[in-house]
């Protein structure tokens, strides 16, 4: 009896001593946490993406809270609203920043890329761009088994069953950039949404020389260079037999999509261009054409470029000839 009062007060001291001890050491070497961390971790949608940059919210919350000024920081799901919070509670002028979007750089659909052998193992991207060049001859296109679509949280991005392509729907996508991580062929890029999600954009990412391209794909970019060359704002470079646009210094005219002989350049969110063939020398009797350094616009493009009011702050030409009747 004895024996056991002795061991339940040894272990009744020694767990005091140690409480006593822990309750020293926190109270000495405890971080005082600014108030404000949590007031900005409140009004942050909580979605814990990482596209902002950081680990979560509460990281983004924390690095906001140190910072001098919020330029840089910004949350992709939230979006302006709620940094215009965050410059609310922090006593800062939130940054502007222009919404970016997820988009597919191909247009391998399956009739263009035909199915050349079948992939029998597990059924995901970065596996089978491991293993071999996928299921068709392009190296470089969408090998639609779904990667992106797992890592998107936000339910934006999908694969057509018709096409065998990924496809983005604007309006779900926060930007995240989750998809873009999860794609091991590099397709998926965010790109500035534009006026009313307008903009033009390279579906292709194909290095392969044209007629190699040519042959795996009937809509890859060969690079022959047309795009680049019917540009008047120098918005188009091919680099390694492949065609890019700047979407700074695009004006939207869409004379590269029509000039592009397999079809790789699309105006995304734009209406169908009816002209493609002969952009401007099939317009009517009327005066067709307005001439701005060294490039040509039909009236055509100026109706596309009507309601697009950051174009045409840009452009400010391109005001005067959407006017046009």
């Amino acid at each position: 009896m004895n024996i056991l009062l002795i061991s339940l007060l040894v272990l009744g001291a020694t767990g005091l001593i140690a409480a006593v001890l822990l309750f020293v050491i926190a109270s000495r070497f405890k971080v005082e946490e600014d108030p404000r961390i949590d007031q900005v971790t409140e009004v942050l949608p909580g979605a814990n993406c990482g596209g902002c940059g950081f680990a979560g919210c509460r990281a983004l919350a924390e690095a906001c809270v140190k910072a001098d000024s919020l330029e840089g920081l910004s949350c992709p799901v939230g979006g302006t609203a709620t940094m215009e919070k965050v410059a609310g509670i922090l006593g800062l002028q939130a940054s502007a920043t222009e919404p970016v979007v997820a988009v597919v750089r191909c247009n391998g659909t399956c009739e263009a890329r035909p199915r050349t052998s079948e992939f029998n193992g597990t059924r995901t991207c970065r596996i089978m761009h491991s293993c071999y060049v996928g299921e068709t001859g392009c190296a470089f296109g969408c090998l639609g088994c779904g990667d992106c679509a797992e890592a998107c949280q936000f339910d934006a991005i999908h694969i057509n069953p018709e096409t065998g392509i990924a496809e983005v729907d604007e309006s779900k996508c926060v930007a995240c950039g989750k998809c873009v991580k999860a794609c091991p062929r590099g397709l998926i890029e965010l790109r500035k949404k534009g006026d009313d999600g307008a903009k033009m954009v390279v579906l292709c990412n194909n290095k392969d020389k044209g007629a190699i391209a040519r042959k795996n794909c009937k809509n890859a970019c060969i690079g022959c260079g047309k795009c680049q060359t019917v540009c008047g704002f120098d918005a188009i470079k091919v680099e390694n037999n492949l065609a890019y646009i700047d979407a700074e210094k695009c004006a939207l005219c869409r004379e590269c999509e029509a000039a592009c002989p397999t079809g790789a350049i699309h105006g995304l969110n734009l209406p169908e261009l009816t002209q493609k063939a002969k952009p401007a020398a099939t317009a009517p009797a009327e005066p067709t054409a307005q001439e701005n350094g060294t490039s040509t616009f039909d009236p055509v493009c100026a109706a596309m470029i009507r309601s697009l009011v950051t174009k045409r702050a840009q452009f400010p030409y391109l005001q005067e000839l959407a006017q046009k009747k």
